[in-house]
C-alpha cells in the first residue's frame, strides 16, 4: 500500500537512514585468528566485527586495536577486513575505501575482501564501483545470499527499487527468514513509502531471535513514521539497557522530528 500525500515528507525524512541501513549489511566472512586482537567489538557469527552492531566508541575502540594490526602487516587480511569494518562503523568510509583498495592488490579473487569493499564504495557514495565490485565477488553458479543482499542494498540506494527486491527475493530463497535480508527488504520498501508492506516485512525480521538490534530500530522508525508512537518507543527500547533504550528513543524522536514535528506526524496518521 503506497503512503499517504500527509506521510511523504516524514518517509522522505527516512531515504538517508534507509540507505545507510542497506550498504552497512554485513557482507563477508572469515575465520577468527587466534591472535586478533581482543577487543571490542561485536564479532558476530562469521567471526568478523558487525558494523551495525557497533557502539561508536566501541568502534574507535576497535579502530586501534585493528589499526595496530593492520600497520604491522598490511598484507593480513582479516586485519584489513575488521580495521576496514572498524573505520565504516566509526563513520570513516573514504579510510575504509582506500584500506580495502589497497587489499584487493593483495588479495584480487577474494571473495570476502571483494564484498567488503563493495560495502565500503557504496557507503562512500560510490554506487557504481560498489555494484560492480560485489557482482564481481559474486558467483553465479553457487551464489552468495550475503552478496546478493548486498547487492540489493546498492541498487536500493540508486533507485533501482524492483531490481534491488528481485536480489532479496533470489537471497530469500538461499536463506529464508534470514533477517538481515529481510531488513534490506523491509527498508527498500521504506524508501518508496511502502509503510505497510514495510512493518510486515521488519516484523518477520525482528521476530527472529538472531536479529540484531538495527533490525528492531528500522522497524521502531517505521512504526513511528506511521503515528504509532508508543509501539515504536517500545520497539526502540526493546533489550537495551536503560541508557541505550534512552538513546535509542531519543534517536528515534529525532529522526522524526527533523521536518513534521512528533505532534504533526500524530495529526497526520
Amino acid at each position: 500500500m503506497r503512503m499517504r500525500p500527509s506521510q511523504k515528507s516524514g518517509a522522505a525524512l527516512l531515504r538517508t537512514a534507509a540507505i545507510l541501513s542497506l550498504v552497512a549489511f554485513a557482507a563477508g566472512c572469515q575465520s577468527r585468528q587466534a591472535d586478533a586482537p581482543r577487543t571490542t567489538g561485536s564479532i558476530g557469527a562469521t567471526q568478523t566485527l558487525e558494523v551495525s552492531n557497533l557502539s561508536h566508541d566501541q568502534a574507535l575502540r576497535a579502530v586501534q586495536a585493528w589499526g595496530a594490526r593492520y600497520s604491522n602487516d598490511e598484507k593480513d587480511k582479516v586485519a584489513a577486513l575488521n580495521y576496514a569494518a572498524a573505520l565504516r562503523a566509526a563513520g570513516q568510509p573514504s579510510q575504509a575505501v582506500a584500506v580495502l583498495r589497497k587489499a584487493i592488490i593483495f588479495h584480487p579473487k577474494d571473495r570476502q575482501v571483494l564484498a567488503a569493499f563493495g560495502k565500503a564504495l557504496a557507503e562512500n557514495g560510490e554506487f557504481q564501483e560498489a555494484l560492480a565490485t560485489v557482482q564481481r565477488a559474486q558467483h553465479r553458479d553457487n551464489p552468495d545470499w550475503r552478496l546478493l543482499a548486498t547487492e540489493g542494498g546498492i541498487l536500493d540506494s540508486v533507485g533501482q527499487n524492483e531490481q534491488a527486491r528481485q536480489a532479496y527475493r533470489q537471497a530469500l530463497v538461499l536463506a529464508p527468514g534470514e533477517p538481515q535480508i529481510l531488513n534490506n527488504l523491509g527498508m527498500s520498501y521504506t524508501l518508496t513509502g511502502e509503510l505497510d508492506e514495510a512493518e510486515k516485512v521488519l516484523r518477520q525480521a525482528v521476530a527472529n531471535p538472531s536479529a540484531s538490534a538495527k533490525v528492531r530500530q528500522n522497524l521502531a522508525l517505521v512504526l513511528g513514521l506511521q503515528g504509532n508512537f508508543r509501539e515504536a518507543e517500545a520497539v526502540a527500547a526493546q533489550d537495551l539497557s536503560p541508557e541505550e533504550a534512552k538513546a535509542n528513543i531519543a534517536y528515534l524522536r529525532a529522526m522524526l522530528a527533523q521536518k513534521d514535528t512528533w505532534k504533526d506526524i500524530k495529526q497526520a496518521g
